[in-house]
């Protein structure tokens, strides 16, 4: 077959399936046309999910008479003109495809109205030929366009869609995260004459009303609001304490353009840590701004993703925020832990999926050489918890384990369970953890600096403390100073203690400064605070200790009782 030059047709139908998946694709590329257009009230009407009607209505600017047919043309766009343009680009559209692409797969109507028109004109244009009609019409400033009968000449198209029920709810999805993208427009959605959605305006406080709106009030009265800039890069919105078990509740936006986009995802699991168990995820509502010349957004078709230039910063900048975000704020309440782990019963949802897994195996006869399951293990640390209470049976005798032998279990990111011989024995991390870094930091690791620069409210026994210890303190590698009366900035630490947050360690180091040695004194702060290991690197710091240090830190339970019975 000789190469030639696809018609015109042809072309913008192969745009047309990379730009326009579903019904859902069609209300994306035109609402955001509306808000590059500056519309303040956009009305969305759909009828049967899609494929029949979608009509999107707006006040923004408008397009004149004359580039009515121009708008229906491929490639034809007022957002860039030039390569330097490109790279800079602040507008949700910018390619000139989605009008194209959607005229050629159904039948178009597009009815606009320019401030300084005194009437509004009309462009019609169908799949088969994409002859543009012009007419006039009655319509005030703004635009409305219309899609019939979406995919009727791709028949193929069409029999891939879903149930009506299905396409409107990935609608009602895509409106709900421009609704927060924007909140500053007032957005209305209605499905076969039925308003579904309503979101007014919003601005300043009114924001935690959209917010409500869009995520459910549970969200919006829990979250931590957050705003972090570290030069040119901002990152801005709001964060769940609590997983949950479905990530319905992740709306990410780069410049304002909604994303999924992997390494942002990345960071914020990085950034939740062991907080999130296994199926669990993160609730947030994130907003990331950087200078457009340092993101490229045009590496995806539907531009549901982008390229960073200096994606590891943007990456550790993200991580960083959330994870200071998340460690200053109070944990839940069933997370709380006193003394020891009396106080650190089993998380209901953990014992639930763990009980519920159990029956669906059936239940095991006893055998003394088989690892316990993690019912088994959920019930012996409760027990173990009964054992650490000040009325307890008589401890049993200590058991030799190898390092590496037996690891079940991490109980909240603190507790590391073995079991050897039918035995189940646990270690308390969090003080191995501070002698280890304590250790490092006394041994001479070296400084990092924080990627965002720390300042913490200090009363004056711990400034002074400060003052006293200062060369101590900076011997050690941490970079200190006093921005302002009643204020001391940390720019870098040791890198042992990178990871921890240094809110909640160094006031407890400057307290203890005065009544201990200064590694000891490193070491009770550290101890003290609630750091959550991953598993990882809880096998990593368990197997770093020697034979004695291992020894001296287990607590053994006999499972013999617990596990005949099962």
């Amino acid at each position: 077959m000789p190469i030639r030059i696809l018609p015109a047709r042809l072309a913008n139908q192969i745009a047309a399936g990379e730009v326009v998946e579903r019904p859902a694709s069609v209300v994306k590329e035109l609402v955001e046309n509306s808000i590059d257009a500056g519309a303040t009230r956009i009305d969305i009407d759909i009828e049967k999910g899609g494929q029949r009607l979608i009509r999107i209505r707006d006040n923004g600017s408008g397009i004149p008479k004359d580039e009515l047919t121009l708008a229906l043309s491929r490639h034809a766009t007022s957002k860039i003109a030039s390569l330097d343009d490109l790279e800079a680009i602040f507008s949700l559209g910018f390619r000139g495809e989605a009008l194209a692409s959607v005229s050629s797969v159904s039948r178009l109507t597009l009815t606009s109205r320019t401030p300084e028109a005194t009437e509004a004109w009309a462009a019609q244009a169908e799949g088969r030929d994409m002859e543009v009609k012009l007419n006039p019409a009655a319509h005030p400033v703004g635009t409305t366009v219309e899609v019939h009968d979406l995919f009727f000449n791709t028949p193929a198209r069409r029999k891939f869609l879903k149930a009506e029920k299905t396409e409107f709810a990935h609608i009602d999805e895509l409106v709900r995260r421009i609704a927060l993208s924007r909140m500053d427009v007032a957005l209305v959605l209605r499905h076969n004459g039925k308003t579904v959605r309503q979101y007014p305006p919003a601005q300043g406080e009114q924001f935690q009303q959209r917010l409500a709106a869009v995520c459910g009030n549970d969200f919006a009265g829990q979250c931590l609001y957050i705003d972090n800039q570290h030069q040119q890069l901002r990152l801005w919105g709001w964060l769940s304490e609590a997983p949950r078990n479905h990530p319905d509740l992740q709306y990410c936006y780069v410049n304002g353009r909604m994303m999924r986009d992997k390494l942002i995802n990345h960071a914020v699991r990085d950034a939740y840590g062991a907080v999130l168990a296994e199926g669990q995820h993160g609730a947030f509502v994130l907003f990331v701004e950087l200078p457009a010349a340092q993101v490229d957004v045009n590496v995806h078709p539907a531009k549901h993703e982008v390229r960073f230039h200096d994606a590891r910063l943007v990456h550790d900048f993200i991580a960083r925020a959330l994870a200071d975000a998340l460690a200053q704020a109070a944990p839940p309440s069933d997370w709380q832990t006193t003394s020891g782990l009396a106080e650190a019963s089993v998380p209901t949802r953990a014992a639930s999926s763990w009980g519920q897994s159990e029956r669906a195996t059936g239940s095991r006869p006893y055998q003394p050489a088989a690892a316990p399951g993690r019912s088994e293990v959920s019930e012996a640390l409760s027990a173990f918890a009964r054992w650490q209470a000040p009325v307890r049976p008589a401890p049993m005798p200590q058991v030799e384990v190898a390092a590496t032998d037996g690891a079940l279990h991490l109980e909240r990111g603190r507790w590391l369970l073995l079991s050897k011989g039918g035995q189940l024995l646990a270690a308390d991390l969090r003080p191995l953890g501070a002698q280890m870094a304590a250790k490092g930091v006394a041994q001479g690791a070296p400084s990092q600096p924080l990627l965002l620069p720390v300042t913490l409210p200090l009363d004056e026994p711990m400034l002074a403390a400060f003052e006293r210890h200062q060369a101590q303190l900076e011997s050690w590698g941490l970079a200190l100073h006093q921005p302002g009366s009643g204020k001391l900035m940390v720019r870098a630490v040791p890198q042992p203690l990178r990871e921890l947050d240094v809110s909640q360690w160094l006031p407890a180091l400057l307290g203890h400064l005065e009544s201990l040695a200064p590694i000891d004194a490193l070491e009770q702060a550290l101890a003290a605070n609630p750091r959550r290991y991953r598993w990882q690197e809880a096998l990593a710091l368990w197997q770093g200790l020697d034979h004695s240090q291992q020894q001296a830190a287990l607590k053994p339970l006999d499972l013999h009782a617990l596990l005949k019975d099962s």
